[in-house]
């Protein structure tokens, strides 16, 4: 694929890269991972609250991760790589839920249950 550059420099995917944005994909992540792990630790929400709490973290850090370091975007020049990463989205969370649903079954059909618990 020509982008009509000679110079490897001059490519648009090198030409996005910058110290900057790496500090700040990188800081975004590091702040959300630590509130969300001093979050655990002092028990600052009750159980499923925190599981939403440390969700949406999760969820802004992956975020800025896809657009500060991988530098993912609309533009033109990088619209294959958004394609593949919204074909890839759908199926992750598939594989993810039926992996969640198999060892859930799983579970329920092999453990014995204990007298007296419900």
């Amino acid at each position: 694929m020509s982008h009509g550059h000679d110079n490897p420099i001059l490519h648009p995917e090198v030409q996005m890269a910058s110290t900057r944005g790496y500090f700040t994909g990188f800081l975004v992540s590091l702040i959300l991972m630590t509130g969300a792990t001093a979050m655990v630790s002092s028990h600052a929400f009750p159980p499923f609250g925190l599981l939403l709490v440390i969700t949406v973290c999760a969820a802004i850090a992956i975020v800025a991760q896809i657009y500060f370091l991988l530098h993912i975007d609309i533009s033109e020049h990088n619209i294959w790589n958004t394609v593949s990463l919204v074909l890839f989205i759908p199926l992750f969370i598939i594989t993810i839920g039926l992996t969640w649903w198999m060892f859930s079954q799983l579970y329920l059909r092999t453990m014995p249950i204990m007298p007296g618990m419900h």
